[in-house]
């Protein structure tokens, strides 16, 4: 019996755990990683924006004498060259106006005319003379208020454009001040946008742009204005784009895409899929060194597309893991093999 219980105690039936685990460890293959080799290549880089079609000038036609309108002689809607007769005043009250101050100017110049004669025999005052000058001034600036009355009887337009509102009819009065129209011009068209403010060193006045408009219509164009203060509720910059529109197809006030082109750097081209997050939340890409370690780069976004993004942040040849890069960790080694092109 004592010699069962030795044999048993020496481990021959149940040998310890320590021998167990020595026997039944293994050494874990490294994973099985599909790997291309990409090439860094030059890129155009381009600032996109979403903006707003603007009429290049877009102003209130104003009436700037009270009166009765004698005729109106364009309609809505309308394309008038600069200068164009609008509508016209009645001149009755005008011409009236006209009489009563040529006589008062007469008159006081009359008045003048004595008080100076008398002044030179020593009947008259100095007083009376300054006091006849003053009457004299007032008639003069009378005569010239209704010769500038005059010509306000014709309201005309400023510049060449559209006539986008007017409320004007034939006998009505209208009293001066008063807003009788809009005048519209869209030839050329500006386009707003707004310029976050880590894009501005980008955008510079002379870029080119291609504009898409949300009719469809599709216009090149040039960046006329960049702003120099932001908009404090923003923190944006005001850029515009001038696009020739001598044919008026393209509406002012509809929306647009504006594309302008920043210059050129170098990229690789990859699918937006293989891209992922670091333990920081850092976008990258993961890769294979010469060591068949993965290794982890941040990236950086310089342009997408429909079919891939370019990225920046890269070597300029590197070996991407396309397949099975969620499964392996920065400084794992990995079994690389080189993916199939299709």
């Amino acid at each position: 019996m004592i010699a069962i219980v030795g044999w048993m105690g020496s481990g021959f039936i149940f040998p310890s755990q320590e021998k167990v685990a020595a026997t039944t460890r293994q050494e874990l293959e490294p994973l099985a990683v599909a790997v291309s080799t990409s090439v860094a290549e030059s890129v155009t880089q381009f600032y996109q924006a979403e903006g707003q079609a603007l009429p290049d000038r877009d102003t209130l036609m104003r009436a700037e004498i009270s009166g009765d309108i004698a005729e109106v002689l364009v309609s809505k809607g309308q394309d008038v060259d600069a200068g164009a007769v609008i509508a016209r005043f009645d001149p009755a009250n005008n011409v009236a106006d006209s009489r009563r101050a040529a006589e008062e100017l007469a008159r006081a110049q009359r008045e003048f005319d004595n008080a100076e004669q008398l002044l030179e025999r020593g009947v008259a005052t100095v007083d009376r003379v300054t006091q006849a000058r003053a009457a004299l001034a007032s008639a003069q600036a009378q005569v010239t208020a209704v010769e500038q009355d005059a010509k306000a009887l014709t309201i005309t337009a400023p510049f060449a454009g559209r006539i986008e509102t007017l409320d004007l009819d034939a006998g009505e009065f209208v009293s001066a001040g008063t807003e009788v129209g809009r005048l519209v011009d869209t030839t050329p068209l500006t386009v707003a946008i707004q310029v976050p403010q880590q894009s501005l060193v980008r955008i510079a006045v002379g870029q080119s742009a291609t504009v898409k408009f949300i009719t469809g219509e599709e216009r090149e164009g040039a960046v006329t204005f960049v702003g120099t203060s932001a908009a404090s509720e923003t923190r944006t910059f005001l850029a515009e784009v001038e696009v020739p529109n001598e044919d008026g197809a393209i509406p002012a006030g509809i929306s647009a895409e504006v594309v302008i082109p920043t210059g050129e750097t170098t990229a690789h081209f990859l699918s937006a899929s293989i891209v992922s997050l670091n333990t920081e939340g850092t976008l990258g890409i993961k890769t294979v060194d010469a060591d068949n370690q993965v290794e982890f780069f941040p990236i950086e976004v310089v342009r997408a597309q429909i079919d891939g993004i370019w990225v920046t942040g890269l070597p300029e040849s590197v070996d991407v893991i396309t397949v099975g890069q969620g499964y392996v960790s920065e400084g794992e080694v990995v079994a690389p093999a080189a993916q199939e092109q299709k």
